[in-house]
């Protein structure tokens, strides 16, 4: 066990420097350190120093075949840590970075080889929020940081998130108050002329199409028995899994009450976690609204799925949302969390 330090930078004053130093200096000194993304909140390390890297997969019970996302707080520092870039990677940076977008690229050798997990390439990115930028422009290295919660469970999206998951096996959390999209970033595989969706994310394909013309999407991400060694992070193991066994339930809202009803006279105590929409058409005890739109979705996901907990419900449902938009993103991790899939 270490002692946790937690900061609060959701103030403004110049408190928020003297935190964002102290947290540089832990990070620049081999340490880890959480801290908010506009997508979730991140777990940060020296991603040019190994040793500081095998303290995320320690904190986390992380596999080490897993890449890990390299952070930083520029174009011009993306640049330094790859190679043989394709011209289409530039319009991308222009108009997505800083953002929710990692691009895959051959790395160059910068970034420890425990971030790469052994592949020759590595994934960066610059995130947009604030606290993530100050602290990146400050530390001045890369930073590796894959979600902050322990391995398997939902990503976090605020600062309580991360401390009930790490509190003790890590150094700080800079606390920057409920990250904004909610999902994690889109990983875009940029070594090929077409540029391939590793992971969908919080740009969506149509977006990536307005901008490049064609993208891809990886035929591995339907395939949930793929065992090849992943090409980015989510791609192979089970994530984001609530406490109690989630049961996704395509089709309209009365399929849900029905189940529900079969559940809950088995003696079953059933959670529903759907849209506030879904929800005023059912007659459930137990309950948890995402909101209205796919965007909404999206940011109250992971927040959803960690309010239920064993000791209010034996099961969750979940309704099944369109893959448009954010929402391929949303049903990837549905479906990584889902115990059972009831097709219509």
């Amino acid at each position: 066990m270490v002692e946790t330090k937690r900061w609060n930078v959701t103030k403004t004053g110049t408190t928020n420097e003297m935190i964002i130093i102290e947290a540089a200096q832990l990070l620049k000194a081999g340490e880890t350190v959480a801290f908010p993304t506009e997508t979730v909140y991140g777990l940060g390390a020296d991603a040019t120093n190994m040793d500081a890297v095998v303290k995320i997969f320690q904190a986390k019970g992380r596999p080490q075949d897993n890449p890990l996302i390299a952070h930083v707080a520029t174009k011009e520092q993306l640049y330094q840590l790859v190679e043989n870039v394709p011209s289409y990677v530039e319009k991308l940076i222009d108009a997505f970075s800083p953002g929710p977008i990692t691009y895959v690229l051959p790395s160059n050798g910068t970034c420890a080889d425990n971030v790469t997990a052994g592949l020759s390439t590595v994934g960066v990115r610059i995130p947009s929020h604030p606290v993530a930028l100050k602290l990146l422009k400050t530390c001045n290295i890369p930073i590796a940081a894959p979600s902050a919660n322990l391995s398997g469970k939902p990503s976090p999206t605020t600062a309580d998130h991360v401390w009930e998951d790490l509190n003790g096996r890590i150094a700080g959390i800079v606390d920057g108050g409920p990250t904004g999209v909610g999902l994690e970033s889109t990983v875009l595989d940029c070594t090929q002329d077409i540029p391939i969706i590793l992971r969908p994310g919080g740009i969506s394909i149509e977006e990536l199409e307005d901008v490049v013309g064609k993208v891809m999407v990886d035929p591995a991400l339907q395939d949930a028995d793929a065992t090849e060694k992943p090409k980015a992070p989510g791609m192979k193991y089970t994530h984001y899994a609530p406490e109690v066994p989630m049961w996704l339930i395509e089709g309209e809202s009365e399929k849900i009450q029905a189940m529900y009803d079969k559940l809950a006279a088995e003696g079953k105590r059933v959670g529903v976690l759907a849209n506030r929409n879904t929800l005023e058409k059912l007659n459930v005890a137990e309950k948890i609204s995402l909101g209205e739109s796919l965007e909404d979705v999206a940011a109250n996901l992971y927040l959803g799925l960690r309010k239920f907990k064993q000791a209010d419900v034996d099961i969750i449902l979940c309704e099944t949302y369109p893959e448009i938009g954010i929402g391929l993103a949303v049903m990837n991790r549905l479906r990584k969390a889902a115990t059972r899939y009831i097709e219509n």
